[in-house]
């Protein structure tokens, strides 16, 4: 339960700081369509979400982590939906799930800072864009309601720019920026009783965007609460979560299999928390780059290319895969080791967006994602 509220409106690229608050972005426009942005920060495994099982080299390649898609649902004769994401399958037989494999940023390298800039600010090369895809999009909807309100430590790249932005922070705690909180961690360093109760609180604050904590219920909470945020004549129209803990280099059959029942939990609140707005709500999901093909010595994977993009809601055309499958053998591997992006993101996320929120692709696709030669992917949303 929230206790406390505050909120901040900002039209400049700074942020804000705040402990234990779920970490959220949204905007506002005059239109009863719905846009939930949800980052995966960490790089998500795609082929360990949807995974092509039907490719003759996945099994040898993945060794133990393969044991999840067993019994798992097949969708489409090639691929297997992890069972954990109960709530996706079920949209995805309701022809309201639509997944984009072997996609990918044009960024190619594998710092997640960077790649997460990329992903965020719609640029070819990290930093080379100041604004973000979201904010440039609050500008081409209506100008009397194109607002953006976040909830978040800081306002999120992708939210920053010219675009008047608000943020929402649930918090019991005063906020506090990072340069004071490391220089508070270091003054507590020797002293016998408050370190190990000011540790303790920032193992709690970290664990705020983690999907995995405490089963999921966080997870359902923050679905819950920008649902909430989203409803009613002045909800907002367009959100972003972020979420992290998807960086799987060690243990992953644990811990990618908790991540994804707290995504689950989340679009599955967020489903019934929307109630019949969701029958106008996209849903994009997406991570800065996928993970290495085969599984590395301490049962996890490393930084790799191309992942997996999930399209859900009401608008979606979906019930589908959309892949132009690159194969996993070692030839055509993406540097002898990732999956090979055969899919732009970009195209994707701009294409979906526009046909949302009946915006002209090609000016979406410049706006949102400049200095991309991709065209605006077409078919995804119903118009």
């Amino acid at each position: 339960m929230l206790d406390r509220r505050s909120l901040i409106v900002s039209g400049s690229l700074a942020g804000t700081g705040l402990l234990f608050a779920p970490r959220i972005a949204l905007a506002r426009a005059s239109t009863q369509r719905r846009l939930v942005f949800v980052i995966q920060r960490g790089a998500a495994d795609g082929l360990g979400t949807l995974a092509p099982t039907g490719d003759p080299a996945y099994a040898g390649l993945r060794g133990a982590l393969a044991a999840d898609f067993a019994d798992a649902q097949q969708l489409g004769g090639m691929f297997a939906l992890h069972p954990a994401l109960a709530q996706v399958a079920k949209l995805h037989g309701a022809k309201q799930a639509l997944f984009v494999h072997a996609a990918a940023s044009p960024y190619r390298d594998r710092s997640h800072f960077d790649g997460q800039n990329v992903l965020e600010t719609g640029g070819n090369m990290p930093y080379d864009v100041k604004s973000g895809w979201l904010n440039r999009l609050v500008g081409l909807l209506p100008a009397s309601e194109a607002r953006a309100l976040a909830i978040s430590a800081t306002i999120p790249a992708a939210l920053r720019g010219p675009a008047q932005v608000a943020s929402y922070a649930p918090s019991n705690l005063p906020r506090a920026s990072d340069d004071l909180l490391n220089r508070v961690t270091q003054l507590y360093q020797g002293d016998a009783l408050l370190h190990p109760l000011w540790a303790e609180a920032m193992a709690t604050r970290a664990m705020a965007g983690d999907l995995a904590a405490d089963g999921g219920r966080g997870a359902a909470a923050t679905g819950a609460l920008a649902a909430s945020l989203m409803t009613g004549d002045q909800g907002a129209r367009v959100v972003m979560i972020e979420t992290g803990g998807w960086d799987t280099h060690a243990g992953q059959l644990a811990r990618l299999r908790a991540q994804l029942v707290g995504l689950d939990a989340l679009i599955g609140a967020l489903q019934v928390g929307l109630g019949p707005a969701w029958a106008d709500t996209l849903v994009v999901v997406a991570t800065e780059f996928g993970r290495t093909a085969a599984v590395n010595g301490t049962g996890g994977t490393d930084h790799g290319t191309a992942s997996l993009a999930m399209l859900l809601g009401g608008t979606v055309v979906g019930g589908r895969i959309v892949a132009d499958w690159p194969g996993l053998a070692t030839a055509s591997l993406y540097e002898g080791r990732d999956l090979r992006p055969t899919a732009s993101l970009d195209a994707t996320i701009a294409g979906a967006v526009a046909q949302h929120f009946a915006l002209d692709p090609a000016l979406a696709m410049k706006t949102l994602f400049p200095g991309g030669t991709s065209q605006a992917s077409e078919g995804l949303v119903v118009t």
